[in-house]
């Protein structure tokens, strides 16, 4: 069964940069496509950033240009760096893997337990 760890939220100010991590464990990491959702209180969760198996990437509107996903399949690992953070960017972030190894919106199968990013103005 695969298991999803993220890590690396905090409390920070407008403009600041965090980098969240997410490990995985159980299956190959390789196979399959990663994502990184967000969910601010209130709200539904959405899409951030997507990474494929060999590292495109999708980026969502909120996400561009200050945003950027990668990961090392190497150590299992997915990122989310972060840059230029503003209080709208305040939600708990999670990490997902997908069905399939290419990049999408859906098909999202495990998620991990989420981490908290609290931006203040």
């Amino acid at each position: 069964q695969v298991q999803l760890v993220e890590s690396g939220g905090g409390l920070v100010q407008t403009g600041d940069s965090l980098r969240l991590s997410c490990v995985v464990s159980g299956r190959t990491f390789s196979e399959y496509a990663m994502g990184w959702f967000r969910q601010a209180s209130g709200k539904g969760r959405e899409l951030v950033a997507a990474v494929s198996v060999d590292g495109i990437t999708f980026d969502t509107s909120s996400a561009k240009g200050r945003f950027a996903v990668s990961r090392d399949n190497a150590k299992n690992t997915m990122y989310l760096q972060m840059n230029s953070l503003r209080p709208v960017d305040t939600a708990t972030y999670y990490c997902a893997k997908r069905r399939v190894n290419w990049i999408g919106t859906h098909d999202y199968d495990a998620w991990g337990q989420g981490t908290q990013v609290t931006v203040s103005s």
